[in-house]
Parts: structure tokens; sequence; C-alpha cells
């Protein structure tokens, strides 16, 4: 008799789509794991779905999953698979965190942040995808990214539709989340954290987490890697996973 082979539900970030894990899922061993790559609510096929908040994306999440699977989030999508495993936390088998954090716990930070969440909505409502793009990955987490992410993060992003993800940042940006950080004492599965070793925003909120999270260990780093490790570091989410 062979190994069950597990199932690993795939979270995408903000303005991609489950397409984003592609790079991943090659490298997860097939006959350990099933993946799921679902689109979020306002986002992909998922684009028109309503309302986008938290508690719906991750009753989405649930009620997609079997009833024991390994979770795996990155940026927004670590937000949202916090989100699923506070709300179920006997369903998750482990959980991998890649380069993303539990919250804005300063009340006038995250009022800033919504703001400037709100704003970005109205432009990419204006402009729509195209222009959104440029100004998206021309940002310093994405900006040194070798050409051929940045090229699947542009055809990920133009999968989408202007209004899915304006109401996405609206609705589970990350001004719009209160923060769990207090909260992450509960998850007592297995853990593992993992941000990119150039990306010293999410090396510090990683930090944090790996520290707040009772199994995860220590923050693991992919070597040379900025934000987007789905695209420029698969290999080393593909590892976080299988821990």
């Amino acid at each position: 008799m062979g190994l069950m082979r597990e199932t690993v539900v795939l979270l995408h970030g903000f303005a991609g789509t489950g397409r984003g894990w592609d790079p991943v899922v090659a490298r997860l061993d097939a006959q350990r794991y099933t993946a799921l790559t679902p689109d979020q609510r306002g986002h992909g096929a998922r684009a028109g779905a309503r309302p986008i908040t938290f508690d719906a994306v991750a009753a989405d999440v649930l009620a997609l999953a079997p009833e024991r699977f390994a979770l795996c989030g990155y940026s927004m999508g670590g937000r949202i698979a916090l989100h699923v495993a506070l709300a179920a936390p006997e369903r998750i088998t482990h959980l991998t965190l890649v380069a993303t954090t539990a919250g804005i716990d300063d009340e006038q930070a995250r009022a800033r942040r919504r703001a400037d969440d709100a704003a970005l909505a109205q432009a990419i409502e204006e402009e729509g995808l195209e222009a959104f793009a440029e100004r998206w990955l021309a940002q310093p987490l994405f900006a040194d990214d070798p050409p051929a992410a940045q090229t699947l993060a542009r055809a990920d992003i133009v999968r989408n539709d202007p209004a899915g993800l304006a109401q996405a940042l609206r609705g589970i940006g990350t001004g719009a989340m209160e923060p769990l950080w207090d909260r992450l004492g509960a998850l007592d599965m297995p853990a593992t954290v993992l941000a990119g070793q150039r990306d010293a925003k999410f090396r510090e909120l990683g930090e944090r987490l790996a520290a707040g999270l009772p199994h995860a260990g220590t923050l693991l780093l992919a070597r040379g890697a900025g934000h987007a490790l789905p695209r420029v570091a698969p290999d080393a989410v593909a590892a976080a996973i299988s821990r």
C-alpha cells in the first residue's frame, strides 16, 4: 500500500491567482501531496464573488478543503491562512506562512494603510490592469526580481479584473485587517515561517510570527530572494511546505 497523499491548500497573494503557484506545485513531491490552488474572492475566476471579507474567504477555503489538510499562504494568502487556521485549528496538519504578517497593530499606522489601500483601489478602477501591473511591480518588494519572475507576475495580474482587485483591497487589505498577533499562541499545529533574505520588512515580521507561533521554530530564509517567493524561490517554498 502506498502512502496516502496529503492535500496542501496554497493561497496566493494580492493581485495573483492560483496559477501563481505553478512553480511551487511543479517542485512538490506529487506522490506525497495533492495541491489545491484556489483563486481567492476578488481574484481570477472568483473576481465577482462577494462579499470580500476575511470570514468569507476563510469559509471558502474550509468548504473546499478535505477534513484534514496542510495550509500554505503567501503574503495576502498568509493573512488569509491565519484566519483559516484560527477558524478551524483542528483541521490543519501543518501551517506554512510565506512572506506575510499577522497585521498592523498600531492603530494610526493601520488607518494610514487603509487610506493607502483605498487610494490604490481607486487607481486600479480608473487606470486598469496594465497600468496597475507597471505600478505594482515597480515597488521595491518586486523591482529587483529576475525578468522571468516579473513576466510570470504580469501574466498573473492580467488574469484578474479591476473591480475585483479594488474590492479585495478594501475588504481584505492589510489596512482592513484586525491584527492577530495576540491570537497566534492558540495555533498549536506544526508551523513553518519563511521569508526572503532581501525582504527586510517581511523578514522582521517573519521573526515575530515564528516567535509567536508555539511550534514554528526559527524563521527560515530563502537565500538571495526578495518578497515574491513562489516566483523567485519556489524550491525554498516547496521545502518549507514539506518540512
